[in-house]
């Protein structure tokens, strides 16, 4: 059996490594997609603002999913390490303000509210005579 401190510990380096990963994740995908986004721009000077919402759109969707990552380590945290009345009232704070994000995003991003249902491709086509 191992040591209380040892779980502990080890559960701490799990929440510190999620966190780590969606800060790297983060990095690479605003690196990926300026580059992409740049490169596009380069050799397509006529069709910017393709370019732009498809730019916006990656990185709109990378902080989603960041986002996501970010409270599954948060809530490691909390219920594992620190159950304290404080600590589950800043998690609460933490989800919510998240969750304010990501509702934003998905806006931006796809121009419609995370609990509306995504339209199908072809309905938003004009109709065939």
């Amino acid at each position: 059996m191992l040591p209380e401190d040892t779980v502990l510990s080890w559960i701490r380096y799990a929440a510190l490594g999620i966190e780590a990963m969606a800060t790297l994740l983060i990095l690479v995908a605003i690196t990926g997609a300026t580059a992409k986004y740049l490169i596009g721009v380069a050799t397509a000077l006529h069709e910017q603002p393709v370019h732009y919402l498809r730019y916006k759109r990656s990185l709109g969707r990378a902080l989603l999913l960041c986002l996501e990552i970010l409270v599954a380590a948060d809530i490691v945290r909390t219920i594992a390490l620190d159950t304290t009345l404080v600590s589950v009232i800043s998690l609460g704070l933490l989800v919510i303000i998240r969750t304010f994000l990501s509702w934003s995003l998905v806006l931006e991003v796809e121009g419609r509210w995370p609990w509306r249902a995504e339209r199908p491709a072809d309905a938003a086509a004009p109709p065939l005579p």
